[in-house]
């Protein structure tokens, strides 16, 4: 179906709010994503040279089938498939909310998939653009790409890390680079103008470091991660996952600090969390604990809550009263109130093959949520299901493909 999402009430009166709440930073200097935008009286607020700015937010799904290679965007807002250049042997795809990193043995392909949004806390600007390829990135299986409004860090599986201009990237050019001095344990995180890092060389478990964007260690609060896996931004701060639960980096006022989120009993190495996802925006976190149940992590109230769901093949939240949304093995989305582990909405079983217990974050169906739907990928059937997950899992549309979605990500937040 192409039915749009949103009815054009709806989009005109965001657009009327994103007018009013303009002057809110007018007197900014012009948007960190977009080296173009500026602020005059003879520029429209929030402009971006090539860019149109929209009232609502401009979802689009970047899918791919690692064994041919298809890959294509979907546009939410319009209902249209996009074909773009095929990604063959892709092993990950992730995104940063605009770009998309096509993982494979032989680099890392970036993708500007036209989307995006920019945060200014009190309001938000979305934009549009047209779908372009960047270019070919060292930095194969294991590599990691973290990204902000300026920069973007790759971090390959022995801890380099190698920082790129975003604003190159946004021009369609991969740009010059530069080296990060030093090895890392685990994933250089851009935050609040500069670079989190976790480094061990000190004796002990790896403590957290502040670079500013030239590579200078500027900071390094008191705070040690052990056996770091998984990360997140999110408004609150980077989360980083520990052996003992979680570490939360904070910038306030210049001041960076770190403060520990413990699970608060002993848990085995395979049921920890290591595989954050969330929606963007979002101060509530979801991860697989082992293989039937699922971590949640409420950052606003540093808490823990581990929800028994039966066999897990991919999990995610909305936050803020939303339920926890489970794939499971019945090939259904079944939703669990966070607080309480009830079961509260099944849909009927959506995926054409049963999917595999676990989630490893790579491949396979997984679900993507944003401000209003979740969405799930169906690869044997070569299909994406929109949930409106306000309304009992609702399913709100189903878009047919002509390829094996295996890889999914959302761009526009």
């Amino acid at each position: 179906m192409s039915i749009r999402r949103n009815a054009t009430a709806r989009a005109s009166a965001a657009f009327a709010a994103v007018a009013l709440l303009s002057t809110g930073c007018a007197g900014q200097d012009g948007d960190a994503s977009a080296p173009e935008a500026r602020s005059s009286a003879s520029t429209p607020h929030g402009y971006v040279a090539g860019a149109q700015e929209t009232a609502e937010q401009q979802s689009r799904l970047l899918l791919n089938d690692p064994e041919t290679g298809d890959t294509r965007v979907l546009d939410l807002i319009t209902g249209k498939v996009h074909e773009v250049s095929r990604r063959a042997g892709t092993t990950e795809l992730t995104t940063d909310g605009r770009f998309g990193y096509f993982h494979s043995a032989g680099g890392t392909h970036v993708l500007d998939g036209g989307a995006w949004m920019v945060d200014h806390g009190d309001h938000v600007h979305y934009y549009r653009a047209r779908i372009r390829d960047v270019g070919r990135i060292p930095g194969g299986p294991g590599s990691q790409v973290r990204g902000d409004a300026a920069v973007a860090a790759v971090t390959d599986e022995v801890g380099r890390a190698t920082i790129y201009r975003r604003t190159e990237w946004e021009k369609g050019k991969l740009g010059s680079s530069r080296a990060l001095a030093g090895a890392h344990t685990g994933t250089v995180v851009p935050y609040a103008e500069h670079l989190l890092a976790l480094t061990d060389d000190e004796k002990g478990a790896p403590k957290v470091v502040v670079y500013d964007r030239a590579g200078k260690r500027v900071a390094s609060p008191d705070a040690a991660c052990e056996d770091p896996r998984g990360d997140a931004v999110t408004r609150r701060g980077v989360v980083l996952g520990c052996a003992d639960g979680a570490l939360l980096v904070r910038e306030s006022d210049g001041r960076f600090t770190a403060e520990k989120i413990v699970y608060g009993r002993d848990v085995p190495e395979k049921e920890r969390a290591a595989d954050f996802r969330h929606r963007a925006g979002s101060d509530t976190l979801t991860a697989p604990a082992g293989d039937r149940a699922v971590w949640v992590l409420d950052i606003t109230e540093r808490t823990w809550t581990r929800v028994r769901t039966g066999p897990v093949a991919a999990a995610n939240t909305a936050g803020e009263g939303s339920v926890l949304i489970v794939l499971q093995a019945d090939r259904s989305l079944h939703g669990y109130d966070i607080a309480t582990g009830k079961h509260m909405s099944r849909t009927k079983p959506l995926l054409t093959d049963a999917p595999e217990g676990g989630t490893d974050g790579a491949s396979g169906p997984v679900i993507e949520i944003d401000r209003s739907r979740a969405y799930l990928n169906d690869p044997a059937g070569k299909r994406v299901y929109e949930i409106d997950y306000n309304d009992n899992l609702r399913i709100a549309r189903s878009f047919g493909l002509d390829i094996e979605p295996d890889l999914m990500v959302e761009t526009g937040r």
